[in-house]
C-alpha cells in the first residue's frame, strides 16, 4: 500500500474494535498518524494501538463519550496536542438496541440519537472549522443500511442513522470546497455488534443477501480509505452502501 495518508493525522471514534480498528490500521498502513478513541473498552483500544504502531505509525489512545461536547472538545484538543492538527476524521461510534415498537421508549429513542447522531455530530463540529482554515480536510461517517430500509425492530437507530446522512449531504455543500465528507452504510458485518444476534437471525439476513455472505470489517475499511484519499477527490456528500447487495440506492 502507498502511504497516501503519510503526514495527515486521523482520528477514529469507536477504533477500539470491528469497523474502528480495521480502518485505524489501514489509515497507519497508509502513513498516517492515528488517534483512536474508544468510551468503554479501553482494552480493546490499546489492542488497535498495538495493531497501529506494528505497522510503523504513530498512536494516540483517548477516552471520550462522543456525545458530551466537553469531552470531545477535550479529546480533540489531546489529538492536536500530541499528533497535531486533525487532517481525518472517521465518525465510527454507535449503539444499537433492538425491539419492537412496544418495547421503544423515549429513553431508548433518546440515547440512540446522542450516541448515533450527537456522537457524530460533535466530533465533525469539533473538527471542521480547523480543517476549512488549512483548506483540506477529509470526514467519513459511519451509517447502517437501517437507515436506507424499514427495519421494524430497529426504529430508533433507523431514524439515527438516516439522520446521519441528512447531517452528511448538508455538510457537504456547507464545507466545500476545503473539505470533502462522505458516508458508508454497511449492512451485516461480522463485529461484536452483529454477534448479538441470534443465529436464526442472522441466517435470514444471509439468505437475504445477494452475496450469501457477512461482510467483514476490512471490506469496510477499504471503502473509508478509498473516500478519505486523492483517489476520491471529486467525491463529496455521498452515502456508499457496502451491504453484499442486500440493499441498493437508485
Amino acid at each position: 500500500m502507498t502511504k497516501e495518508f503519510a503526514g495527515k493525522v486521523a482520528l477514529v471514534t469507536g477504533g477500539s474494535r470491528g469497523i474502528g480498528r480495521a480502518i485505524c490500521r489501514l489509515l497507519a498502513q497508509g502513513g498516517a498518524a492515528v488517534a483512536v478513541n474508544y468510551a468503554n473498552d479501553e482494552n480493546g483500544a490499546k489492542e488497535t494501538k498495538r495493531v497501529v504502531e506494528a505497522e510503523g505509525a504513530k498512536c494516540l489512545v483517548v477516552r471520550a463519550d462522543v456525545s458530551d461536547e466537553g469531552q470531545v472538545a477535550s479529546m480533540v484538543s489531546q489529538v492536536e496536542g500530541a499528533l497535531g492538527p486533525v487532517d481525518i476524521l472517521v465518525a465510527n461510534a454507535g449503539w444499537i438496541q433492538t425491539g419492537t415498537h412496544e418495547e421503544v421508549d423515549f429513553a431508548t429513542w433518546k440515547r440512540h440519537f446522542t450516541i448515533n447522531t450527537d456522537g457524530v455530530f460533535l466530533p465533525v463540529w469539533a473538527v471542521k472549522d480547523g480543517m476549512i482554515a488549512r483548506g483540506d480536510g477529509r470526514i467519513v461517517c459511519i451509517s447502517s443500511i437501517a437507515a436506507l430500509r424499514p427495519r421494524p425492530r430497529q426504529i430508533a437507530y433507523g431514524a439515527a442513522k438516516a439522520a446521519v446522512i441528512g447531517l452528511v449531504r448538508s455538510c457537504a455543500e456547507a464545507f466545500a470546497p476545503q473539505v470533502r465528507i462522505n458516508c458508508i452504510a454497511p449492512g451485516l458485518i461480522e463485529t461484536d455488534m452483529s454477534n448479538t444476534l441470534s443465529p436464526e437471525i442472522r441466517k435470514v439476513m444471509v439468505d437475504q443477501t445477494p452475496m450469501k455472505r457477512i461482510g467483514r470489517p476490512e471490506e469496510i475499511a477499504e471503502l473509508a480509505a478509498f473516500l478519505l484519499s486523492d483517489r476520491s477527490s471529486f467525491t463529496t456528500g455521498q452515502t456508499m452502501v457496502a451491504s453484499g447487495g442486500r440493499v441498493t440506492l437508485p
